[in-house]
């Protein structure tokens, strides 16, 4: 008799855990769905309606036109270029900080200071860089009083000169990213391979580099998808161009003349959307095979 009572309310126990985890993750994907999943089909559909309301392909023909395509690839080339120096520089940075204690007060400041960098963007960097590197700039000033040499001045609206400021935020980010990773290795390995005859090279070559690499080219993904997706800082130092996809869906959105410029903003929106989300499947992909060596 006890035996079917308990084998009655185990059904019942596990329904209810079930509608218990139900409930607590349902304010999760509300905020997913609200936040996420909603814009993402008003922006796919969008794309295909024009200004009236009607369907339309205009939005959609024009992000096969060789203008667009120039767009997707000068932002393509500013992202890879940006993420691949602030990855190199962020890794050797964040490997430096891990040989730090971690009680370190010098370890707290700097991953600080990280922190806030990575945040650091939009009119405020653009203004820090003019002051700096602008036509009269400091530095400026200061390379042609005392060696004659000339920055030039179109260099901050340029893409070397964006990828020069991307990386005043990507480095940051890459040492928040990148640090556990290599805070997971452990002096052990290093010792098992000096003791079966390995020299450091071996050690970077066959175990910590093999360990590090699904991190380290998950964080490369992720310093992609975050230049992939800036538009205020590179908005501030360029105003009369159209070089970015932010800027050229910021400029489809304020033109006024040509009425089909909506649903092509929206196709350019839906466009960063589609690159965004292979890059992410491929971060998480990269996370979860490094997550074998955090566990």
């Amino acid at each position: 008799m006890t035996a079917s009572v308990a084998g009655a309310t185990a059904p019942r126990a596990r329904l209810a855990r079930t509608a218990r985890d139900a409930a607590v993750t349902l304010p999760f994907f509300g905020y997913l769905t609200v936040f996420l999943f909603l814009p993402t089909v008003i922006v796919i559909v969008g794309a295909f309606r024009n200004r009236d309301g009607g369907f339309t392909l205009d939005g959609v023909s024009k992000l096969f036109t060789p203008a667009t395509g120039q767009i997707f690839l000068t932002t393509a080339w500013l992202s890879l270029a940006s993420a691949l120096i602030g990855a190199v520089v962020g890794a050797v940075a964040a490997y430096a900080l891990s040989t730090v204690p971690l009680t370190s007060p010098l370890r707290r400041v700097y991953t600080a200071v990280s922190s806030v960098l990575a945040q650091f963007g939009g009119v405020m960097l653009a203004f820090a860089f003019i002051s700096v590197l602008g036509k009269n700039g400091n530095f400026t000033r200061l390379m042609a009083d005392a060696f004659g040499a000339t920055v030039p001045g179109d260099f901050l609206t340029s893409v070397p000169g964006l990828i020069v400021v991307y990386c005043y935020f990507q480095i940051p980010l890459m040492i928040i990213v990148f640090l556990p990773a290599v805070d997971g290795l452990r002096q052990e390995w290093r010792d098992a391979t000096e003791n079966l005859g390995g020299s450091t090279w071996t050690f970077w070559s066959r175990v910590a580099g093999p360990i590090l690499l699904p991190s380290f080219l998950g964080s490369f993904l992720l310093l992609f998808a975050n230049a992939f997706s800036a538009y205020a800082t590179a908005a501030a130092l360029i105003s009369q161009r159209t070089i970015i996809v932010p800027m050229a869906i910021e400029g489809a959105i304020r033109n006024e003349n040509d009425t089909g410029m909506d649903s092509y903003a929206q196709a350019l929106a839906a466009g960063m959307i589609v690159v965004i989300a292979v890059v992410m499947a491929l971060y998480a992909a990269l996370q979860r095979r490094a997550g074998r060596w955090t566990r």
